[in-house]
């Protein structure tokens, strides 16, 4: 019995070994599971099996079927009249997404729920011939009964209709809004969301993405959910602060592409009529781009672009994300641009909606002690933006955080504008918060007692969960 015990032992580990050796690309990943999977005799081997393999990689390549079918998601290009380092970011970024700069757009930047929301149900409430709506999070509250209201009166009239929704974000047990919306005879989704216990591995990945295509034509992005705490009006003491882009023009296919890809990958529907791809006139002059990422073909995409445009800067930076706990890459890309000069400024809450993060946080950021770049804590309400600016000329607007889970566990969407008059508008919110924000001294996290720095190098631990 003993000797079928090391047998199956070996074998497991074994089995293990020569996955990681000939699957994982990180040298330190790699040794880790190896280590886990000898020293932890068989829960080991399963944690890996759980955690540890990537299987969207491989259902990820039926995509390429949709695009077969259907075309990519086209536009003109675009070589804006940006500065030579500016024109390089785009050629880096067009080389590692495979999608072409799209001109002739036009991007309006909405602050919160106040100004979003309404533009966003006026738009569904006009809808004509297809809604396609994707959410992290679907509240069962005064928003979210107001945006089902409005997806089933579009059903109603006639409108080709689909909801996706996350399987974790939006309750795992039960989605009253999806629930209703089925009832209506609406399509909906719950994205990587299964009762299977072979399939729960699945269940660390979510679509972080938050997307509105209307009639093909119309879009909506950023990193709005859908609830009443997004609204300063509807939640003032629980109000969550955000931003959220409104884009007409040819660019709208992206966003329509990349919800098409996430609806085929969960219903095995392909969005291939009319309604969901018209022929679009341009809408104004704005250069953008759309960015999907996530743990399958897309993996490092926006995070090499991320880096890019650290590398591409020449005079400022300006960093917007609810959790910052970038890896070694992007820590020495910061690094990098501080010491060519350039002013990098990182904006986080001063107070997280979790605590645990918060903490992680503050353990990560002693690590930038030396780092040139100047940290701001932006005080309530909790500001929820994710925003990157370069100089002036370039800016990113969407989903993604910056820390591991956007960059590698999450689907994620963003956009990058190459115009100076969009950038100036994401700059001006950025500098609103910096007025109100106060300033990370060098010595503050230092001097803090000793046992809330180990509680926080502990939780930092886990970075590539939180």
């Amino acid at each position: 019995m003993q000797f079928l015990l090391i047998v199956i032992y070996v074998l497991l580990a074994g089995t293990v070994t020569v996955h990681v050796l000939l699957t994982k690309s990180d040298v330190r990943a790699a040794l880790g599971w190896i280590a886990v999977a000898w020293l932890s005799p068989v829960f080991g081997a399963v944690l890996y099996f759980v955690f540890g393999i990537n299987r969207v990689t491989r259902r990820a390549l039926d995509f390429a079927k949709l695009e077969h079918e259907r075309g990519s998601a086209t536009g003109p290009d675009a070589w804006p009249p940006v500065p030579p380092n500016i024109a390089v970011l785009s050629a880096i970024a067009q080389r590692v997404t495979g999608s072409p700069l799209i001109a002739g757009n036009a991007v309006s930047v909405l602050r919160g729920g106040d100004e979003a929301y309404p533009s966003m149900l006026a738009a569904i409430r006009n809808a004509r011939h297809s809604v396609a709506l994707g959410s992290y999070i679907f509240r069962d509250d005064s928003v979210g009964r107001s945006f089902i209201g409005a997806l089933i009166d579009a059903h109603k009239r006639g409108v080709e209709v689909r909801v996706l929704i996350d399987g974790i974000g939006s309750g795992y047990i039960l989605s009253s809004p999806l629930r209703d919306l089925e009832a209506a005879g609406i399509p909906t989704a719950r994205f990587l969301h299964t009762w299977v216990p072979w399939r729960m591995p699945f269940l660390n990945m979510r679509n972080h993405k938050k997307l509105l295509i209307v009639d093909g034509t119309v879009g909506f992005t950023g990193g709005l959910n859908i609830g009443a705490d997004h609204s300063r009006q509807r939640a003032p003491k629980d109000y969550v602060d955000g931003v959220q882009v409104r884009v007409e023009g040819p660019v709208t296919r992206q966003l329509m592409d990349t919800f098409a890809r996430d609806w085929s990958f969960t219903m095995d529907e392909v969005l291939d009529q009319d309604a969901w791809w018209p022929p679009i006139d341009p809408a104004g002059s704005v250069a953008v781009r759309g960015i999907h990422s996530g743990p399958d073909a897309d993996m490092y995409k926006l995070e090499t672009v991320l880096g890019a445009a650290l590398a591409q800067a020449q005079n400022r930076v300006r960093i917007v994300t609810p959790y910052f706990l970038p890896d070694q890459r992007l820590q020495f890309a910061i690094a990098q641009a501080g010491l060519r000069g350039v002013s990098v400024e990182i904006l986080i809450p001063q107070r997280c909606d979790y605590f645990f993060m918060d903490w992680a946080m503050l353990a990560h950021l002693r690590f930038f002690k030396d780092v040139l770049a100047t940290v701001y804590f932006t005080p309530s309400p909790f500001n929820h933006a994710k925003l990157m600016t370069v100089d002036g000329q370039w800016c990113l607007i969407g989903s993604s955080n910056w820390d591991t889970r956007s960059l590698r566990l999450n689907f994620e969407f963003d956009l990058e504008c190459y115009d100076s008059a969009v950038t100036a508008n994401v700059d001006a919110l950025i500098e609103q918060k910096i007025s109100q924000g106060r300033k990370l001294s060098p010595d503050e996290l230092s001097s803090r007692p000793r046992w809330t720095q180990l509680r926080d190098a502990a939780t930092r631990l886990l970075l590539p969960y939180l």
